[in-house]
């Protein structure tokens, strides 16, 4: 009794959406976003379809809470831009909406886009820029995996699933919308979304799915260098590279992204040492971010570089092989390697930097850990960054667990710069503020 069919008498009846109850489900307006139901009411309110849409949906129907509130319409940019003044434009390739609220919040809107990429006419390879409307059944089959293609109707509070991931969730199933062959085709990085839903969800996914991208994964280098560092960054800091990892190893992506590795994962006689090693680093990365750390990109990098570093300069391993000045010698080496095994994800010349300084500094470290550090190495500059990297170097090979926080996460607001002649710093006004005793210049009124 708790999902019924949509009936139509348009051409949509076909692909009519099963619609799961409010009483058939756990998703509330209590549970969303107060800036979000705002945006929602208003939208429809004004007479658009509008729904909340994607992970938000997928997330509170498995109880968990959303990193974001993300809403569909049928509302075209330009409308939306004049019904919320406070809110810009933005892509390239899609245009979206954001719409700001007190706090720096920001509520993201799209439009219903149609479905001529899902139906995959035409001869192109790639999925080519464009900025065509359709309908919300367009846009709900144009979405790459089943389970983020559920709308959440705030009127009656029903759940529209046109493409089964309802059922995908109950089954712990990742599911590529449609044929998944054509779909990874016309965009690659379908594949290393699939990856990272399912590792953050501990999903399996689908045998189809699966295949297709075991098949298809040298297509990944077709792909912007840009939307392929990002996607990467998105897996090392979700909290679940470990099982992203050993997804990406099985699949063969993980060769595709870093092909360095491929002589020590797939060729060597110790590849099941060496993945050992990269799946404890990363397990390192994961134990923290659940404590609540935020560990920035350099050293997530460094992380998962740690085997092929160990193996490329044995060195490093060997903690009497080094002295003080040896360490900065040993960076330069490092980044000239890393110069051209990371050239293809575009990387920033400090980010290269920080990754052969932590990399570089193993050795010096682990010379000198003997409980307490010595006065002139807690003094260097680089000392809090590159002792917590040793650290959680030393934890992955089965050392003590890191205590210290990388970068604790914080939801304060950052201090606003004070304008010139305020309290606090940079020249004083010449006329003195009306609650300060005396006038110009300091004399009585």
């Amino acid at each position: 009794m708790g999902t019924q069919k949509k009936t139509s008498s348009s051409s949509e009846a076909s692909e009519a959406p099963v619609i799961i109850l409010q009483e058939d489900h756990l998703i509330s307006p209590q549970r969303i976003d107060r800036d979000a139901l705002k945006v929602l009411s208003r939208l429809q309110d004004a007479g658009h379809t509008a729904y909340l849409v994607g992970g938000g949906v997928r997330d509170l129907y498995m109880d968990k809470e959303p990193k974001d509130f993300d809403i569909s319409t049928s509302a075209r940019p330009g409308e939306l831009r004049k019904l919320f003044r406070n809110s810009r434009t933005i892509g390239r390739r899609f245009r979206l909406v954001q719409i700001f609220f007190p706090g720096n919040h920001i509520i993201e809107v799209s439009t219903f886009r149609c479905r001529s990429e899902y139906d995959l006419e035409g001869t192109d390879k790639l999925l080519q820029s464009n900025n065509t409307f359709g309908s919300q059944v367009d846009d709900a089959f144009r979405r790459d995996l089943t389970i983020n293609a559920l709308m959440y109707d705030i009127k009656d509070g029903s759940i529209l699933d046109y493409t089964g991931g309802v059922e995908d969730l109950k089954s712990r199933l990742i599911r590529i919308i449609g044929d998944p062959d054509r779909r990874i085709t016309r965009d690659p990085v379908r594949m290393l979304r699939a990856v990272r839903h399912a590792a953050r969800s501990d999903f399996s996914i689908e045998e189809q799915t699966w295949k297709a991208i075991q098949k298809h994964r040298a297509k990944l280098n077709l792909c912007p260098v840009s939307r392929i560092r990002d996607e990467l960054l998105k897996d090392l800091r979700g909290g679940a590279s470990r099982k992203w990892v050993e997804l990406a190893l099985d699949s063969g992506l993980f060769g595709e992204l870093f092909p360095f590795y491929n002589d020590l994962l797939l060729k060597g006689k110790d590849n099941l040492k060496y993945r050992q090693e990269l799946v404890a680093a990363l397990a390192v990365a994961d134990r923290l971010h659940e404590k609540g750390n935020c560990i920035p990109e350099y050293m997530l990098i460094g992380l998962l570089l740690l085997p092929w570093a160990m193996y490329t300069f044995p060195v490093l391993a060997n903690s009497t092989d080094q002295n003080r000045g040896d360490a900065y010698a040993m960076s330069l080496t490092i980044r000239k390697k890393l110069d051209i095994n990371l050239l293809h994800l575009n990387l920033k010349k400090e980010t290269r930097e920080q990754i052969a300084g932590l990399l570089s500094h193993i050795p010096l470290f682990a010379s000198n850990d003997g409980g307490t550090w010595p006065n002139w190495l807690s003094k260097k500059s680089y000392f809090k960054e590159r002792s917590h990297f040793y650290m959680m170097y030393r934890e992955a090979g089965g050392g003590k667990p890191v205590k210290a926080l990388i970068v604790p996460r914080t939801s304060a607001k950052p201090k606003l710069k004070k304008k010139r002649g305020s309290s606090g710093g940079g020249r004083n006004p010449v006329f003195s503020r009306k609650e300060q005793k005396g006038g110009v210049f300091g004399f009585k009124r």
